[in-house]
This record gives structure tokens, sequence and C-alpha cells, in this order.
């Protein structure tokens, strides 16, 4: 083995050790360096070092931004000086053609095709266009093609709107759907007081409250929109408005000018936000509408008992708050007058009035904060010294007769009234159709077994219905007395009379009886009649239609039973002459028997006609005269028309007037209207023609009280046999009335109104019957089979050229008086927005005929006005009132457009129907699990 050698050297290992070699010289020469730096410039020397380096390149750096900037001037201002190389020929007649079009351009003025209309529609654009949009383009730009486009743009859209509402029928739109819309609002208001009434909570703020019950009442009846974003939220009702006039703007606009946003934007501003939105917010303001109430109404001077009467009735603080004042400051000014003589005498009475407003108001305050309500109507029955309205009374009167009813259905004794009310219609169908029948007898017509059959049916009927084993419920009566009757009814022919035995002891039963008359008057009901006759304050009784007072006799039968047979003392001698003319017109205030002088009624007035009256017979002549009212010439006409039917066409009394029937002239007219109307009556030939006429105009003529009470419910209770001589089965007895009353107009009109507005359909029905019966005489008896053509007729007149180019006038003088928009009005003081509500509920109350209080009672009427009234108080309600016309509106000039599913989408975000739908599935989720 040989020796091992020596190790062989690594190639690698000398470039290593010379780099570790070198970085430590470089190290250390660096160390060394640094200290005698150190030791030679002091430790901070490090830092000027770093200072120095800094300010160096910093000054480098705005050298070099100098110098720079210096160069880029000196650049740019060759750059101005310097010359462009000439341009083509098309770019300078480009130029002059552009500003050869700025010249003025005709435009086209007509819009509607009637002058009348475009003149002022011309003006409301150009004011439109100067007060929205010129006041702040020309700081923008002189060029006025873009003020062209959008008045060409807002003209085409007239045009097209002119175009739509020509070709529209408006009929259907002012007579159902306006009048449905309101009498839908008017309910929904009503299901919210009844709704807020039943929590019987007082609640802080209850008008916010019953605008939220109006929205949730609404969603439940409409089941598909509420309106509520639209009505409470202003930013909600301006996007409303832009989506409306957009797509307005797109069913009018040629689709060139539609899709100018530009353009589009500002019109629809314009539409929403400077027209639309103004008109609306006015419209819905209810001291604007209470305002206008006034001015309607302004011919009818405040009645101090309504005054007061409101003031009574009054639930609102701020209302007897703002009188209270005014009291006030008026008896501070009359206390500070010196005054002497006579004046002193009337400004003790002024001063004595004014003192006790204020007390009342201050009464009505102090309840009304401590929330102890008094309820009338309790308190009355509590108190017990109430009048006493005979159960005869009560028998005649629609108003007394209602509650009557409702008591006796409580009872279970329905049966006997029904069963008194059934004979009393009865027998005056009776006495009708045997007259006819004796007419027609003595005109050689034979109808007798015809006649006498229908009767029969009727009375066996009206026996089978009460009075039979098999009637339910039965009246219990007489045994002998219903099987007399049945005898009488199988084998004699039946009379008017054939009731009246039995008839008279139903009477007898509901007035002796404890169940039913007795306990009446000490029942709740008794004292509302009361209230409705407005008989708790005022003892006296009104029992006709006109508010007179009546005298009965105390018997029933005197006033069942009254007929022509009575007057049989009249003499029927054809010698016997009649002449009577009206001589004079005098005024009193209650009396019948009033000639020249004046009685008092809360000053309530009305027109006496003195009729000379000359009865010449051949041993003797008399002169009279007699005082009749134009009520009483009414029920006159009323009853001899019933009696003799070709009367009907021959007699035409002059029409009735609700207001101002008070004029000296109007009442002249109406004296030479009656006059005619009695001289073409006392025409021998009309005697001749109808003998038993004469009864009929010796009693009216007769220097007495004309009696007008008695039978005024027989004629009111629709016939049970029907006038006709050729079908016998539609001769029924107790025939329902047929509702279907959209032919007429008016009477569809009147009776939908007045069953929303009193609220008719949740009371009685047969007090709804017999107004509906009242409501068709009054529309025949005033214009007969015309009406619906004079309605049409006055709808032609509103849609015509000259009410339409008012109505422009009066929106242009409204927004631009003098032509300079109007400023914004500044909201009234709350005082006297609460005093125009006390003025606007008097006069309200005040113009009310007496006649509507008769008929449905004053309490009702009152609280039904007071509604209607109640109803616009509300900004956010009235509102939604203007949206739905507006809806309706376009719906009707828009048939093909589909605006009402348009409108519920619009209406979708309301979070009423939100939480509707929310509970609608939440009813349903169940029953469908159980399927």
């Amino acid at each position: 083995m040989s020796p091992p050698g020596p190790p062989t050297p690594d190639p690698t290992s000398a470039p290593l050790a010379s780099t570790s070699a070198t970085s430590l010289s470089i190290w250390g020469w660096g160390s060394l360096g640094l200290v005698l730096f150190l030791v030679t410039f002091g430790p901070f020397a490090i830092f000027y070092f770093a200072f120095y380096i800094l300010c160096f390149v910093g000054g480098g750096f705005v050298v070099t931004l100098l110098f720079g900037k210096s160069n880029s001037e000196k650049y740019l201002e060759q750059c101005e000086h310097s010359f462009l190389p000439c341009t083509s020929v098309g770019i300078p007649k480009c130029m002059e053609e552009m500003k050869r079009e700025a010249r003025p351009i005709k435009i086209d003025r007509r819009l509607t095709g009637a002058n009348i209309i475009d003149e002022p529609l011309q003006q409301v654009i150009q004011f439109s266009l100067r007060d929205y949009v010129q006041y702040w383009y020309y700081t923008l730009s002189d060029d006025e093609s873009f003020l062209l486009e959008i008045r060409q743009a807002l003209q085409y859209a007239l045009v097209q709107f002119s175009a739509r509402s020509k070709e529209t029928d408006w009929q259907p739109y002012f007579t159902t759907r306006l009048v449905d819309d309101f009498g839908t609002h008017l309910r929904v208001f009503r299901k919210a007081q009844q709704r807020i009434a039943e929590k019987g909570d007082q609640m802080k703020d209850q008008a916010e409250e019953l605008v939220d019950t109006f929205f949730e009442v609404e969603v439940e009846m409409e089941k598909e929109v509420c309106r509520d974003l639209v009505c409470t939220s202003p930013k909600d009702e301006e996007g409303f408005l832009r989506d409306l006039c957009e797509v307005l703007l797109y069913i009018l606009l040629p689709p060139g000018d539609f899709q100018n946003k530009i353009m589009r934007y500002f019109v629809r501003e314009i539409l929403s936000r400077g027209i639309l939105l103004p008109l609306i917010n006015q419209l819905s303001d209810p001291d604007y509408i209470n305002q206008y109430v006034i001015w309607m109404i302004r011919d009818s001077n405040c009645n101090y008992e309504a005054f007061m009467n409101i003031i009574k009735l009054s639930d609102n603080v701020g209302e007897l708050e703002a009188v209270k004042d005014k009291a006030s400051e008026e008896l501070q000014y009359l206390r500070s007058l010196d005054t002497a003589g006579d004046d002193i005498n009337t400004i003790k009475n002024q001063i004595n009035s004014l003192l006790y407003v204020i007390k009342v108001c201050d009464s009505r305050i102090q309840r009304l904060q401590s929330g102890k309500e008094i309820d009338t109507v309790k308190l009355a029955a509590n108190f017990g010294k109430l009048c006493t309205v005979p159960l005869d009374h009560i028998l005649v009167d629609n108003v007394a007769l209602q509650f009557f009813m409702d008591y006796m259905q409580q009872t279970g004794g329905q049966a006997h009234l029904f069963f008194w009310m059934t004979v009393e219609g009865y027998r005056v169908t009776a006495q009708q159709q045997l007259e006819v029948l004796q007419s027609r007898q003595k005109d050689g017509k034979h109808q007798t077994n015809q006649t006498k059959g229908l009767l029969r049916a009727a009375a066996f009927g009206v026996y089978e219905q009460y009075l039979s084993e098999k009637a339910s419920p039965r009246v219990n009566i007489d045994d002998n007395l219903v099987a007399k009757l049945a005898e009488t009814l199988n084998h004699e022919d039946p009379t008017p009379e054939i009731f009246d035995d039995i008839q008279r002891k139903v009477y007898e039963l509901m007035l002796r009886d404890e169940r039913f008359y007795p306990s009446f008057k000490q029942n709740v009901l008794y004292v509302r009649m009361l209230a409705e006759l407005d008989m708790l304050k005022d003892p006296s009784f009104r029992g006709s239609d006109d508010g007179e007072g009546e005298s009965f006799n105390g018997s029933p039968t005197g006033s069942i039973n009254l007929s022509l047979d009575d007057l049989s003392n009249v003499p029927s001698d054809e010698t016997v002459q009649l002449h009577a003319y009206i001589s004079d017109t005098v005024y009193a205030d209650y009396d019948p028997y009033a000639v020249a002088g004046v009685c008092n009624d809360h000053g309530k007035t009305y027109a006496l006609y003195a009729i000379t009256v000359h009865r010449r017979s051949p041993n003797s002549e008399e002169t009279w005269k007699t005082y009749r009212r134009y009520s009483d010439f009414h029920d006159f006409h009323m009853r001899i028309t019933e009696q003799f039917e070709n009367l009907a066409n021959i007699l035409k009394l002059p029409g009735k007037k609700t207001f101002n029937n008070m004029d000296r002239e109007f009442l002249e007219k109406r004296k030479k209207d009656l006059n005619a109307y009695l001289q073409l009556l006392l025409n021998p030939e009309m005697m001749k023609a109808s003998p038993a006429l004469a009864h009929y105009v010796y009693d009216f003529l007769e220097n007495k009280a004309y009696s007008k009470g008695k039978g005024d419910f027989a004629r009111k209770v629709p016939p049970l046999i029907q006038k006709t001589y050729s079908d016998p089965d539609h001769c029924r007895v107790a025939a329902p009335i047929d509702d279907n009353v959209d032919d007429n107009i008016p009477l569809r009109v009147m009776l939908l109104l007045m069953d929303e507005v009193f609220d008719l359909k949740e009371r009685n029905q047969w007090l709804r019957r017999n107004i509906k019966n009242l409501l068709q005489q009054l529309i025949r008896a005033t214009y007969g089979d015309t009406i619906n053509r004079k309605i049409v007729d006055h709808v032609d007149w509103m849609t015509s050229p000259e009410q339409v180019a008012d109505a422009v006038k009066r929106f242009r003088d409204a927004f631009w008086p003098n032509g300079i928009l109007a400023e914004t009005v500044p909201r009234r003081d709350k005082a006297i927005r609460m005093r125009t509500r006390v003025a606007g509920k008097t006069k309200l109350l005040e113009v009310m005929p007496d006649e509507l209080k008769h008929i449905i009672g004053a309490e009702t009427t009152r609280k039904g006005i007071l509604r209607v009234f109640e109803m616009f108080q509300h900004t956010q309600l009235n509102k939604r009132m203007v949206y739905v016309f507006l809806e309706r509106f376009l719906e009707t000039l828009f048939p093909q457009n589909k605006f009402h599913e348009l409108f519920n989408k619009l209406h979708s975000r309301s979070k009423q129907m939100q939480r509707y739908k929310q509970r609608l599935h939440s009813t349903q989720a169940p029953s469908l699990q159980k399927r």
C-alpha cells in the first residue's frame, strides 16, 4: 500500500477567499473614513450633509419647472399668431344657411277649431313658457329653436286632446261615473267614521287616525287600488304626476318628439309641477272649499238659531275658540262705544247675545277637553218629561212611523202594524178601482168581473198573509171577527171597508197593549223619534209634509175612514155655480188661519194665497175668502189626479221652487199660474165630465183650515193593485219596488246621494221605498218624461265651446291675473279658517229645505249634512277625490289605452295595499293547508 499523497486543491476556494478579503477591506476603510469624519466635523455633520443634498435636488427641480413654463408660454404665443390653412367652401355655406334659418317662424295657432277656446289657450301656453322656461333659458342661449319645439309639442298635444274630447260621449261620465265616485268616497268616509267610533278611545290625533282608517277602508272596498301614498306623501305625489304626464305625452305626441328626452322632460315638468300640482292643491284645500260653499249660497242669510245649533254641536275646540275670540273682540268694541238714546238698548241686546255666545263656547270647550260628552238622546230619555205624540199621529207621519216600525219588529208585533198599513193601502186602492169601474160603466165599457176579481184576489191575499191559520206571523185577533171576514170573502163581493172592523181592533190592541205603544213611549227609539221630529225642545207636533200643525179628532177611525162620503152635505145640483180666483198674496209665518197678521215660528215665513169664492144657486148667493198655501194646492192636485186619471194630462200645477221662493216677482207669476189652474178646474165642462170632482173642489175652497195630513199615508203607500186592466198577472199584493232606476237619470242620482248622505240603506227599507216613490212623483210632476233629454242637453251645454272657453279663461285669470304669474297666496290665519268653517256649516244647515227634514227627519238631515261638510275638511281625503275624478276622466277620454290597469300599477306601492294583501294571504293560507 502506497502512502497517501498530498491533498488536491479545490478550484472554487480561491475566488471565495479573494471576495471575502475584498469586502473586509471595503468595510474596514469605510469604517475608518466614518470615524475620521465624525472626529473631524462632529456627530451632527451627517444631518447637515443630508440637508445639503435635499436642497440641491429641490433647487434643480424648481429651475427646470420655471424654464419649462417660460418656454411653453413662448410656444403658445407663437401658436396664437400662427394662421391655419384655408378651409373648404362647404363650411362657410353651412354657416350662412344656419344664419338664414334664425329668421322668425310662423306658428299655426289653431288648436281646437274654436277661436273662442284657442285664444285663451294660446295665452296660457305663452304665460307658461315665459314664467317656467324663458326666464332662465335666455341666460344660457339666445337661440329660440328649443322654445319653439316646446311650444309646438304643447300645441300638438292640445290638438290631439281636443280631437279625443270631441269624439267622447261625456254624458255617462257626468251622470253616472262622477256621481258613483262621489257616493263611493262618501261611503268610505262614513264607514271610516263608524270604525273609529267603534274603537271608543280618545285618540291624540283623531284627524290622522281618520285618514289612516279611511285608506284602510278604501283598500277593503276597492280591493285593487289604494291612493294613500299619492295623497299623503308629496314626493310620491310628484312622482305620480310625472309618470302620468309622461304617459299622456306618449299618447298625444308624435314618436319623434317623444324621443327627444330634453324637450319631453321640460314639457312634463311644466304640466306636472307648473299646472296640475298647484291646481290639485287648490281644489283640495279645505279652506278654499269652505269659501266656495259660502259663495255658492251667498244669497242665504245666516240664521241665529242655526248658528247656535252649530256651536252647541261642534266637536272642534279650534272652531269654538275662534268664535269665542271674535265674540270677545266684538264685545270689547261695543263696550267702548259712547251711545245714548235708542241706540243703547240695541247695543245692550247685542252685548247680551255676545255674552251668551261666549258662555256657550266656554261650556262646550270645557266639556270637550274633559272628555265628558253628553248624549242628548240619553239625557232626554232619563229626564222623563217628554211630549206625547198620539199613536194616530205616528201612523200618518213617515218619520215617526219608521221608528215605531223598528220597535214593533223588536217586540214581535210587526204583524199587527203591517196588517194595519196593508189594509190602509188596500182601502185606497179599492176605492180607486171602484170609481174607475163606475166611470167606465157610464161610458159603456164593461169590466166588472175583471175588477172584482182583482179586488177579491187582493182581499184574499191580505187574509192569507195575516189572518189565516197558515199566516206566519199571524195577527192575534178575535176569532169570531176572523170567521165573519172569511164568510164575507167567500159569499160577497169585497168592498173597501171589508177589513175596517178588524183594523179597528188591531189599532186598539196596539194602543192599549203594554207591549206596544205604551212601552214604545218609554223606549229610546221614542226619544230618537222626537229628535228626528225636532220635538225635544219644541213640543208642537208637525204632522204634515211642510211643517204645518195639524189637528186630529182623537179617534183613529176618524183619520182612517175619512172619505168623500163624509161630504154628503155638499150640494150636487148642476144649477149650483162655483167661481173662484186668487185676489191677493199675503205673508204669514206659521198660522194657516192668518189673514194679514204675522205669527212667529222661528222666523220661518211662507206665502198665503187669498182665494175669493162665489157660490151661486137659484135660491141663494154666497161669497167668502179662504187662504191656502202652495203646498195645499199641491196636496189637492195629488188627490184629484189619483182619483181621476184623465185630469193628470189636463191640469198642470205650477212647479215647485226650493230656493228664493219668497221673491215678489216669483210669487206674482205663481199667483197667475194658480189662477189659471183654478179657472180650468172650475170649467163647467170639466165638472160635468167628472161629477165626483165637485166634492173635492168644494172641500178645498171651503172657508176652513185645509186638512191635508189625513190620508197622506195611504197615498204614499204603493198601491196593492196596479192600475192595469189588460194583464191580471201584474196585479200582485204588496209587490216589491223595483230598484232598477238606471234609465231615470235624476232619480238614480238623487236616490244614490240620499242613500249615502243620510245612510238610508242602513235604516228602515220602508222609508227608502217611500222616499223613492216621492222622488218619482216629484220628478214626474216637475219634468215629466223629458227629464233625461234635458239632462243630456245640459251635459252638451257644459261641454260646448262657450263653456270650455269660459273655464279656460277662469283658469288663466286665476293663475295669471292681469297676465302676471300669481304669487303663492299666504295661508290664512287659523282663527279665520275656523270661523269660515262655522259659517259654512251654518249656511248649509240654513239652506236645507224643511220638506227634507219632514221626509227623513231633522236629526238625520242634520247629521247627513254635517257628515258631508266634515268630509271636505281633510286635505288628504280631498286629494283622493280629485285624483279619482281625474282617473275616471282619463279612462273616459282614452278608453283604448287601458288606463285602469295603468293606475293600478302606479298605486301598487301603497303600504295599505301591501298590508291588505298580507292579511288576505294569511287568512287564505289555513284554508289552503286544509285542502
